[in-house]
């Protein structure tokens, strides 16, 4: 449980990645709140997600007190299950989107439990919106998905009123062994030190079904992925029934304070090698051995210090292909693809009047060059998911500087985010851009774009109330109520 908490968050069998546009629970910002206690405390430092939480049990004991139906037993075939209906309404506007969605309902199940080495949880909702777009009134304009997810919208002809439905779901299986955890799970994998522009994988991705490995030897941790991912951002298209498969590794060594990490995937279209998801086998030698046209892989470093317990610093290093070294020195041609981020955490823990106090400030910035993730043609081996890039979220041919206040103490969560991006507008900004060999141009006469967005979250026992607003270039406002028991 996390410093000066109020145990209001639901136990889950792993630590893993924000729901920041579905699936909201009672908790606002964990995995920043997760980097916080990783900043101030004094153990390893594992940036691997989603990992096993080796807390849940504990975490569990006191999370079926308050579940609305629980049941278990601690002989010697021990098992236990939880479940909490969690109903929300959501307002969001944004310009972005061009609409605004209100009201906003979604009501579901959390589920979660074990049964000897195995764990689980699955947490499913439906939804249910109105959208100021494509309304009865004749607005021509089509209503957008605000997760980028697929949807349907609901027309009733006789007198009734147009609304957009759809279904969520994120869930993990994992069976534990002693030193290895093999897991079925629909989420987003999410390597490194970063938290908002990781850029192998990243937390903001869209969901994917996958099937992991997770290996640690004292310092050393081997994760293995492979995950089927979908070609087009509309799941209903054609193009989706094309294969797009992904297989990456992380390796991770933490030794106290440093944390040395080296990230590598591979996307195949319409193949599939299920020998590239042993833990052992170099994908980026591997690939070699397959048709080029139709394979794409990428090989990430990155780096994290810890220093007197309240400050990280972080790099990350993404190469997805280069003619030479001094080519991607010199940066002239598009053959030359990378991207790199630097990052710092500054975390305390104090107490005003007794109460626990947490503040922090972590502050990014990334390049990602033209034509990073992309590849031969419009719809083949994209590092991408639904249309959205796996890694860096603001995608080839972007420069992005994410800088974030926080405090949390107890119930309430403040935060106020700062965002310059400078988004390319040239060929090879685009993740559907055919890769081509030319003369490249980084943010050519992009115009900047600022965001600053306060933030603030009540978080009780069963029910949550979070508020964001964004003025700047993409103005938006999105509040939220959730209750769950």
């Amino acid at each position: 449980m996390l410093w000066g908490s109020v145990g209001s968050q639901a136990a889950s069998p792993v630590i893993g990645a924000e729901h920041t546009r579905n699936l909201r629970q009672l908790d606002y910002a964990p995995m920043l709140l997760e980097y916080h206690a990783q900043t101030v405390g004094e153990g390893r430092q594992f940036f691997t997600y989603p990992r096993r939480n080796l807390n849940f049990r504990e975490e569990f004991r006191y999370d079926r007190k308050k579940a609305l139906i629980s049941f278990g037993t601690d002989s010697s075939h021990s098992y236990a299950i939880a479940a909490s209906p969690i109903l929300g309404i959501d307002y969001r506007g944004s310009e972005a989107m061009n609409d605004t969605i209100w009201p906003a309902f979604d009501g579901g199940l959390y589920l979660r439990g074990y049964a000897d080495s195995l764990d689980f949880d699955l947490d499913a909702r439906i939804y249910a919106e109105s959208h100021t777009a494509g309304g009865s009134d004749g607005d021509k304009r089509k209503p957008k998905s605000f997760d980028g997810e697929v949807f349907d919208v609901q027309h009733e002809d006789r007198g009734g009123v147009d609304y957009v439905s759809y279904a969520r779901y994120r869930a993990h299986l994992g069976f534990n062994y002693a030193f290895a955890r093999i897991q079925l799970a629909r989420d987003v994998l999410h390597w490194g030190p970063g938290y908002y522009n990781n850029l192998a994988m990243n937390q903001f991705a869209l969901p994917y079904n996958m099937v992991t490995l997770d290996v640690v030897f004292g310092p050393l941790r081997i994760f293995s992925a492979y995950a089927d991912l979908r070609v087009n951002s509309w799941s209903y298209s054609k193009e989706n029934l094309n294969d797009r498969n992904m297989y990456a590794h992380r390796y991770e060594v933490a030794l106290g304070d440093l944390t040395l990490g080296m990230s590598e995937l591979q996307i195949l279209y319409n193949e599939n090698k299920p020998w590239l998801f042993t833990p052992v086998v170099p994908l980026f030698i591997e690939k070699g051995n397959y048709t080029e046209r139709v394979n794409n892989g990428a090989l990430a470093f990155d780096a994290n210090y810890r220093l007197f317990r309240m400050l990280r610093l972080y790099g990350e290093f993404f190469l997805d292909d280069m003619e030479s070294p001094y080519a991607v020195y010199e940066n002239k041609y598009s053959n030359n693809r990378w991207a790199g981020m630097l990052g710092m955490q500054f975390a305390h823990n104090t107490h005003i009047a007794s109460r626990p106090l947490q503040v922090g400030s972590i502050a990014e910035i990334a390049r990602v060059e033209p034509y990073t993730y992309c590849h031969y043609d419009t719809a083949s081996a994209q590092m991408a998911h639904l249309g959205a890039p796996l890694g860096n979220p603001n995608g080839p041919n972007s420069l992005a500087i994410d800088w974030t206040l926080y405090a949390q103490s107890r119930e309430f969560f403040l935060g106020l985010h700062n965002k310059w991006l400078w988004k390319g507008e040239d060929y090879g900004s685009s993740l559907n851009d055919p890769y081509k060999t030319v003369e490249k141009r980084f943010i050519h006469g992009a115009p900047l774009a600022y965001t600053i967005a306060p933030s603030l979250s009540y978080q009780g026992r069963y029910a949550a109330f979070m508020g964001e607003l964004t003025f700047g270039d993409a103005a938006g406002v999105y509040l939220r109520t959730t209750l769950m028991w």
